[in-house]
């Protein structure tokens, strides 16, 4: 057990240190404190069979080894997939480090470019693409939902980075997973530069 929070400890520093350094604050840092609630998602088991970020296997030219297959696409940064090994549950996936605008947020009006965000992921992950999914510091949010970095399989597309390169999403960082926190401020501002996807069509709405 200590021997885990030592490493958890170190991988955050490492992410946080290497934004330092690099002079690139990310675009949105969410500060959060722990609260214990009621119905909160269990802690990890066999069941966050997702890798961490350093142990992606390269099987070919821009080729990765699958862990999973996409079932079902939420909305542009969600999406619903089954590991290839162990359980037959599916597993619903959070894509960390950006946010695509909302689509069916309950209470909330679909915003500017979310169903251009979901079609863009649904073109880049049909239903039953294998995909390798990987994991940052932490698990899970506060619904759920497996907090992840998603690479198509077959050719290494970085679907979280595709989502902001292309303007179909912002960055949104929540320390302590920021293993890819400068990778997506470069792509925001890519984007933002080219005049692409939401900064065109969304300008009173994304800064």
């Amino acid at each position: 057990m200590g021997l885990d929070i030592v490493r958890v400890g170190i991988v955050a520093a490492i992410g946080l240190l290497g934004s330092a350094c690099s002079g690139v604050p990310p675009t949105i840092t969410v500060e959060r404190a722990t609260v214990t609630v009621e119905g909160a998602p269990p802690p990890p088991g066999p069941q966050d069979r997702a890798p961490k970020v350093i142990a992606r296997e390269a099987v070919g030219p821009g080729a990765l080894e699958p862990n999973a297959k996409v079932v079902a696409i939420s909305d542009g940064d969600t999406i619903t997939v089954r590991y290839l090994e162990g359980t037959t549950a599916k597993e619903k996936v959070r894509l960390i480090g950006i946010d695509t605008p909302e689509t069916k947020r309950p209470g909330t009006p679909i915003e500017c470019f979310g169903p251009e965000a979901t079609a863009f992921i649904t073109e880049l992950l049909p239903i039953d693409t294998l995909v390798r999914i990987e994991r940052d510091v932490e698990f899970r949010d506060r619904y759920g939902r497996l907090l992840a970095y998603v690479f198509r399989a077959y050719d290494g597309l970085f679907i979280n980075d595709a989502l902001a390169r292309y303007g179909y999403a912002q960055q949104l960082t929540y320390p302590p997973n920021v293993a890819y926190a400068d990778t997506f401020f470069e792509a925001v501002e890519e984007a933002r530069t080219a005049n692409r996807g939401l900064w065109q069509g969304c300008p009173a709405t994304v800064g």
